[in-house]
């Protein structure tokens, strides 16, 4: 009697393994898709799922749009649209902690109202969106494209030069909405030259840019770097003497910026992997003092 229950058991679980195996796949009509970015330390991810136009008339007014105005939308297809944020960010000028929320949109003609949610596990379910779990909500303004968007497309767009700030960017059909939103990082810069110039020298580098590039103590830049060059080798990576160079530059010293920028040429010139392009800062750096 327990041998037949076991072949029963072995015959189910085998004909269950063949049925697995035996699915079969076909292309999903919103199939999924992942961006994703580090804007300043900030890792920042959209991940989502993507509708097609397919001739249908998407965001209007009354009943004969997909996505009628001023109805609560889960901005995606499937169980919504995942916004990740590794630290604390601020979204159109409200702090939203790490972590991983919904999207929800209220689309309008010329304002779209844009909702982050903290309970995943509701997904696409707008019925029972419960206002209590809403982490932020803000009015943006929607544009108008020329060109029609075939498919839902989310982009992380337009990171600012000093990689402080950029966009939450969603396009379909005509219409283009930018949420903005900023991150800081300077007291985790800080913190990171405090302890770490301590431990690896190597590190002296990194903290003499990051005062050079946020116009911070010049001297104490100029001292990091030096202390760096004059280890080994390190005084023939010319790269590294043309941040020195701009340094001085900044500091003023034009006589001393030009010298330090002519011996990273000399030494570049001798490369035998080639100059990388530093023969040419350096001499624009010259030209410029």
């Amino acid at each position: 009697m327990k041998k037949s229950i076991f072949v029963m058991c072995l015959s189910v679980l085998l004909i269950s393994s063949i049925e697995l195996k035996a699915q079969i796949n076909i292309p999903q009509p919103s199939p999924k898709a992942k961006v994703e970015t580090t804007v300043g330390l900030t890792d920042v991810s959209i991940s989502y799922f993507r509708p097609s136009l397919k001739g249908r008339k998407i965001f209007g007014e009354g009943d004969g749009y997909l996505q009628p105005y001023g109805v609560l939308w889960r901005a995606g297809a499937n169980s919504g649209s995942i916004l990740s944020l590794s630290s604390e960010a601020v979204i159109a000028g409200k702090k939203v902690a790490a972590g991983e929320y919904l999207i929800f949109m209220t689309p309008g003609e010329k304002e779209w109202e844009f909702k982050l949610y903290s309970d995943l596990s509701l997904g696409g379910n707008v019925g029972l969106y419960d206002e209590a779990k809403e982490v932020m909500s803000v009015i943006v303004n929607a544009d108008v494209l020329d060109e029609k968007v075939e498919t839902l497309t989310y982009q992380i767009s337009d990171i600012s030069p000093d990689n402080t700030a950029a966009n939450i960017h969603f396009r379909w059909e005509n219409v283009s909405v930018k949420v903005p939103f900023e991150v800081s990082y300077d007291a985790q810069v800080m913190a990171q030259i405090e302890q770490n110039t301590k431990v690896n020298p190597r590190n002296l580098i990194s903290a003499a840019n990051y005062y050079y590039t946020t116009d911070r103590d010049l001297k104490q830049a100029l001292q990091w770097i030096d202390t760096y060059l004059a280890e080994g080798n390190n005084s023939q990576q010319f790269w590294n003497l043309h941040l020195k160079a701009q340094i001085l530059a900044k500091m003023g010293d034009k006589k001393a910026a030009k010298a330090v920028a002519e011996k990273s040429i000399e030494i570049a010139k001798q490369n035998s992997s080639g100059d990388f392009g530093y023969v040419k800062r350096n001499q624009d750096l010259i030209d410029s003092l």
